[in-house]
């Protein structure tokens, strides 16, 4: 992390004449920047502060400059002083402070630079973002009341009274006890306050994010070829069966500065028509778009190839995954390489049942969610993975342990039993067979059963929503009608012809009827829909191809309370600011727009030397 530089105010004339802060300062930084060091040593030397000190004079100013970057770059905090007054104004100083300012790490905050605005306007995410400046020593960041002068004339109101020496001592006692107590524990209070209120907004944000992509379609069961994009690296392929297994694997070459082009395409080729791959899919790191170009060519090249689907991946979060404790115990026998290639490939598949095995603040949907209060960020982050896994439901029979523990009902411990005896015994027949699970009780299976699957089952109640402890309802209503439950579930006209008040108890009201007969319509029915295909702009490929005025599609990749960026293919996010997303007034874009929706966007701006782009949805069909 880097140092922090102090622009410490000295004394004119009087050394006395300096502030608590600016002392403390001084005794507190690692070094001192000054004009005149003999100059200095006087002020140092009085209140005893010894510090090592290099001199910026004007002569000395290119050098000294480079020297204070050079040490705030290395991590040391360093005061900023000149002869007498204060250093920025008219001494060499400024030229510091400026060059500072113009590197790529300021650059981040030059949008706070001289800022300020009344606190109960400044927004979280702007918050958020000048106490990030701060802790990295480019901003500093402060409280204050407005006016100050009437609040200290209150105060003397209030406690001193008539003219004389007591008066003189008790008002000089108002003035220090507002200074040094009063104001910074206001300032203190309403830091607290301030950041406690950013950090909620940021975690709900960050939450309903998380649940938009962990909902994300899934692509189903296809045997599908997973290619992590690189340049010098190569391009690494994993092929998998339709349930995720790990097939095959090898590294292509077809970009530079290798380009064995025709040698990858052959081998591509090759493994698409061994393998019978039915999905390609592309992570959307470096090299994405020429390794879609590549791989679009090659199906071209070979007609006689079955028809194949190419998706592109968001692959955030695929190298942690690779490295961590799961990824070795699932692939013990691989690289990091080949086990993030497999977890792009799956989350094609199943989004939900890949994303679970990775920390959500690695996944890339969030915003300084390293700043925000930790504790309630993964309260909050655990509870949506929970609900999302429960809302979709999980595949008894090849759910993974990890995916297991987010089940209610379920933990570590339990998922793990779940797995073994699976391993063990086989596949689970039915939903009453968990119940021969160790460890596995009746407050469990009462809490998992209705969030578990088993398509295929001799029940087909088994492999939908409907408890188990309404198994004995649902066999009344068609015992009723005159059928089997499977005949009833598959006959649309038989549960029309129910009369579900009958069915009312004092146990089962007519909410949980009506969940049961929506469920009975659509058993085990996947409520995250159906993947779409999507290409970006073949002529668009970097930054500097974009112009003003061009409309181009793109994907949304992250969506904060002042916009959402979009991904258009040139490696750096757009953003369409809130302001931007409609002819209406928009409060939250999540009105607007969908984590990972596809939408048609038109360039404003383009700030090359930052690498930010501005985008529009206005107008935009």
């Amino acid at each position: 992390m880097a140092g922090t530089l102090y622009v410490v105010g000295t004394p004119i004339g009087n050394l006395k004449d300096i502030t608590y802060r600016a002392v403390e300062t001084l005794s507190s930084v690692d070094v001192i920047a000054c004009e005149d060091t003999r100059v200095s040593l006087k002020l140092l030397s009085y209140y005893n502060v010894k510090k090592p000190l290099i001199s910026y004079y004007k002569q000395k100013e290119r050098e000294g400059s480079e020297k204070i970057i050079s040490l705030l770059k290395e991590g040391k905090n360093v005061a900023l002083i000149t002869d007498a007054g204060m250093p920025c104004v008219s001494d060499p100083g400024a030229k510091v402070v400026k060059k500072m300012a113009e590197t790529d790490e300021a650059q981040k905050f030059a949008d706070y630079f001289d800022f300020s605005e009344p606190l109960r306007r400044c927004s979280s995410h702007r918050l958020l973002a000048m106490r990030r400046g701060q802790e990295a020593g480019v901003l500093r960041v402060g409280i204050a009341i407005a006016d100050e002068e009437p609040v200290e004339d209150r105060l003397r109101r209030q406690f001193v009274r008539g003219h004389g020496a007591c008066q003189s001592l008790v008002g000089e006692a108002v003035e220090d006890a507002f200074r040094r107590l009063i104001d910074p524990s206001i300032e203190n209070e309403f830091t607290a306050l301030s950041k406690e209120k950013a950090d909620e907004e940021a975690i709900h944000v960050f939450a309903e994010n998380l649940r938009q992509l962990l909902l994300s379609a899934p692509l189903g069961q296809k045997r599908v070829m997973a290619i992590d994009p690189g340049f010098a690296n190569g391009c690494k392929i994993a092929c998998l069966d339709a349930q995720g297994n790990l097939l095959h694997h090898e590294i292509l070459y077809p970009h530079p500065p290798k380009r064995h082009r025709a040698q990858a395409t052959v081998a591509a080729a090759r493994m698409v028509k061994d393998f019978a791959i039915e999905a390609i899919a592309i992570g959307n790191g470096t090299a994405s778009r020429e390794t879609r170009d590549f791989v679009d060519e090659m199906l071209d090249y070979n007609p006689a190839l079955p028809e194949v689907s190419v998706f592109t991946v968001s692959e955030d979060g695929a190298s942690i995954y690779s490295a961590s404790p799961t990824a070795r115990e699932e692939f013990p026998d691989e690289d990091v390489t080949t086990r993030g290639a497999v977890s792009i490939g799956r989350r094609l598949m199943d989004p939900l049942a890949e994303l679970v095995k990775i920390d959500p603040k690695s996944i890339g949907v969030g915003q300084y969610q390293h700043d925000v209060d930790q504790t309630q960020l993964k309260k909050s982050l655990d509870t949506v993975v929970m609900s999302c896994v429960n809302s979709v439901g999980v595949n008894l029979n090849t759910a993974s342990q990890h995916l297991l523990t987010y089940v209610s009902g379920l933990g570590p411990t339990l998922a793990k039993n779940i797995v073994e005896y699976r391993k063990e015994n086989g596949a689970f027949a039915s939903r009453a067979q968990l119940k021969k699970v160790p460890r596995l009780g009746p407050s469990a299976f009462e809490q998992c059963a209705g969030f578990l699957r088993i398509p295929g089952a001799k029940n087909p109640l088994d492999n939908s929503a409907v408890h188990p402890e309404r198994y004995a309802l649902v066999e009344q209503m068609a015992k009723d009608q005159g059928v089997t439950v499977k005949q009833l579930v598959e006959d649309k006209d038989l549960q029309k012809k129910i009369d579900i008040k009958k069915y009312v108890t004092a146990e089962v009201g007519m909410p949980t009827l009506m969940d049961i007969m929506a469920e009975l319509d659509k058993p085990g029915l996947d409520p995250r829909g159906e993947v779409e295909k999507f290409e970006f702009d073949a002529s668009i490929k970097t930054i500097e191809d974009l112009q003003e005025g061009m409309v181009v599609p793109g994907i949304v990749t992250n969506i904060t309370k002042f916009g959402a960026f979009v991904d258009i293919g040139v490696h750096n996010d757009g953003l369409v600011h809130v302001s931007q997303m409609s002819n209406r007034y928009i409060s939250d874009p999540s009105e607007v727009v969908k984590l990972h929706e596809h939408v048609m966007v038109r360039v404003t701006e383009v700030d090359l030397k930052r690498k930010r782009i501005a985008l529009s949805m206005k107008g935009v069909k």
